[in-house]
């Protein structure tokens, strides 16, 4: 099934990444990476602001009792629901190579980000865990490119892309919220592009963005390839359902190089005709 594709914004960033849908406010916050900057559209107007985080920003997602909570170049962050200026976190490495790169929020409401490195050696990443007393664990070590990160709607199921292995992973959730038998779900040709950000939806459809394919694919349940959105520009690299119904696919697109003739950089959104469901949030 091929899917419309709308352009909602002007090419605001230069590295878009990392979509998430703020109930409380009705807005969409993504971020434009190497700025360090979140974007948020409000989409009744189309307005959008722009708020310097830090030198870097990678993710976003909502926290429970309203603010948010952001992954930044070496660490997190909190956003209070009001405030202007993010609180940086204490950072979990020094400066160097390394920084984080995407993810997501458990049904515990815990907020889960992935480092790389900015050469994208091999293994150099982890996958790290912000309780809501702000406590950081390790779950995850000898990632490449650590990327979509997504909870089913029962909590029972992970899905985790590590772009270097070109594959949607799964990972079981035992009864504490642990991760544990990983295995392959989808294999993404290498020709077809790289899995990057990714989100389900409430018939339990995977939506995974693929960077230079130009194109978001939803795989089914089984894993069977059911639906392609086209993009008009080579590198979407992340996609969140929004709006008040949550039925606006919101896509996240990188710009090459300032020449690209393609609206790359800008935000866009589909309506795929299935809805997605609420964010877990982080509940610190």
């Amino acid at each position: 099934m091929k899917i419309n594709v709308e352009q909602v914004t002007d090419r605001l960033a230069g590295h878009g990444e990392g979509p998430a849908w703020d109930a409380a406010t009705g807005r969409l916050h993504w971020v434009d990476m190497l700025a360090g900057d979140m974007l948020s559209l409000d989409p009744g107007d189309g307005a959008v602001t722009r708020t310097p985080v830090s030198s870097v920003v990678c993710a976003i997602r909502p926290r429970r009792d309203g603010g948010l909570v952001l992954a930044v170049e070496r660490g997190f962050a909190l956003l209070d629901a009001g405030a202007g200026v993010p609180k940086i976190l204490p950072e979990l490495w020094p400066a160097g190579a390394i920084r984080m790169n995407d993810g997501g929020c458990d049904p515990q409401g815990r907020f889960y980000c992935g480092s790389m490195a900015t050469d994208e050696s091999t293994g150099a990443g982890k996958l790290y865990r912000l309780d809501p007393d702000l406590s950081v664990t390790v779950v995850l070590e000898g990632v490449t490119i650590s990327n979509g990160l997504a909870w089913s709607r029962d909590g029972g199921t992970a899905y985790y892309v590590d772009s270097g292995t070109q594959r949607i992973d799964l990972f079981t959730v035992d009864a504490a919220g642990d991760l544990f038998d990983r295995r392959p779900f989808v294999t993404v040709p290498a020709e077809v592009g790289t899995p990057d950000g990714l989100c389900l939806d409430a018939e339990g459809g995977v939506w995974v963005a693929l960077w230079d394919g130009a194109a978001v694919h939803r795989y089914g349940p089984d894993g069977t390839l059911d639906a392609v959105i086209e993009m008009p520009v080579g590198r979407p690299t992340a996609c969140a359902f929004g709006g008040p119904d949550l039925t606006d696919l919101y896509i996240t697109t990188s710009r090459p190089s300032a020449d690209d003739p393609t609206p790359s950089g800008a935000l866009f959104r589909a309506r795929p005709g299935v809805s997605g469901f609420a964010d877990y949030g982080f509940a610190g």
